[in-house]
């Protein structure tokens, strides 16, 4: 192994440049929303619209109707993958992502054995599924038809089983901007039409509740799928999010042992260490601007996985930001300046209102504005282009 000397340094904003121009967040991106979803690995989606502004804050001339019709004709689904969170990921990544996390999923129902005693959970899995493969089904419905089987057990372990052990999708309506439905499930295999397994993915691109609820967990596990399954996720990842370390990618997977993958792959990485020591992975060709490049003020959703795909945090939330952007277990929609957490924001009958961290001068305050109007009249149709944005709190 090279030593820590041979190893180039990457100083905070560096490695906050690299990230956004890998999650393209540096300029808009003139992408498709289905090749937007592959490269990113997926959007994170325990609500409906999170995904729809996820795009928005990153494509040129992106439409909520783009995604709509994705998941309208099956190109894209709602399933539960990465640290068992609801993910929007395409049709591909749904059949070759749930497998990876799977052992990870397993691991989860340890935690609610008590509540299974005497169940089978094999027997309960291919119940379950000839259940919603029948016809999608809600959460309740699976419930009460695995309680006639297991009467005695806990009905919450049961839902959990049940989500653990089926790669369970969220059908349409549920997930269309624009639309509203319950939340039903199916199995990916029936919704798709094809197996689930498989390597490769698509290049270049609750725990806490109801199995096909909006609200997501975070339980590790050790990693599943074939070597080059495995080792795919990590170059893809690292073209999303790096560079990374390994238990960056352990912590936007909720996986754990991935240190192997990294090591098979080191000859074909590039290697470099952050102001901490920490050695970090990279693809040689993926794009690491100069640290004084301009980032635009950016509006994200809650749960955007910038946010929340490094273990260590600080290349786009500062110390004395931490925290900030949670209130218990419930997320707040959040602001980038100068590509750095900066504040919050919330949109209520065409009034973006922006609540700042820190002071701002005029002119950044006019970007702000700028790119909050925008919002409005891409993605609020009430406002009928005349949307305006203020500062202020977002509690007032």
């Amino acid at each position: 192994m090279a030593s820590r000397t041979t190893h180039p340094v990457l100083d905070t904003r560096s490695l906050n440049r690299a990230t956004l121009a890998r999650q393209l967040l540096l300029s808009r991106a003139e992408m498709s929303a289905r090749d937007a979803v592959a490269h990113l690995v997926g959007l994170q989606a325990q609500n409906v619209k999170p995904p729809y502004y996820q795009l928005h804050a990153r494509l040129a001339g992106f439409r909520p109707a783009e995604l709509a019709a994705l998941m309208e004709s099956r190109e894209v689904v709602r399933m539960v993958t990465m640290r068992s969170t609801i993910h929007t990921h395409t049709a591909q990544d749904a059949l070759t992502l749930r497998p990876l996390v799977q052992p990870a999923r397993d691991r989860e129902v340890n935690y609610f054995r008590k509540g299974l005693v005497g169940v089978d959970l094999e027997r309960l899995a291919a119940h379950a599924r000839r259940f919603v493969e029948a016809e999608p089904r809600t959460m309740a419905e699976i419930r009460e038809e695995l309680l006639k089987e297991w009467p005695d057990a806990d009905p919450q372990a049961l839902s959990v089983a049940a989500r653990c052990r089926l790669p369970l999708v969220q059908v349409t309506p549920r997930g269309v901007w624009g639309r509203s439905g319950q939340v039903r499930l199916t199995t990916v295999e029936r919704w798709l039409g094809k197996a689930a397994g498989g390597g490769g993915g698509d290049v270049g691109g609750d725990v806490g509740g109801d199995i096909g609820g909006d609200v997501g967990g975070d339980v590790g596990g050790d990693v599943g799928g074939d070597v080059s399954a495995v080792d795919d996720v990590v170059l893809r990842y690292l073209r999303a999010f790096g560079p990374a370390s390994v238990k960056d990618m352990q912590t936007w997977a909720g996986l754990t042992r991935l240190r192997e993958a990294f090591q098979r792959l080191r000859p074909r990485l590039a290697t470099f260490r952050d102001e901490n020591g920490v050695e970090l992975f990279d693809l040689p060709d993926a794009p690491r601007p100069d640290a004084d490049t301009p980032a635009p003020p950016r509006f994200l959703p809650e749960f955007d996985n910038l946010l929340l795909s490094h273990a260590d945090r600080t290349r786009v939330i500062a110390p004395e930001a931490k925290g900030r952007s949670w209130v218990g277990n419930q997320a707040y929609r959040t602001l980038l300046l100068d590509g750095f957490l900066a504040g919050l924001w919330k949109a209520d009958a065409g009034v973006l209102t922006v609540e700042l961290f820190g002071t701002a001068s005029p002119t950044t305050k006019e970007e702000i504005a700028a790119e909050g109007e925008r919002l409005l009249a891409d993605m609020d149709e009430t406002t009928a282009g005349r949307g305006s944005v203020r500062f202020g709190s977002i509690h007032g």
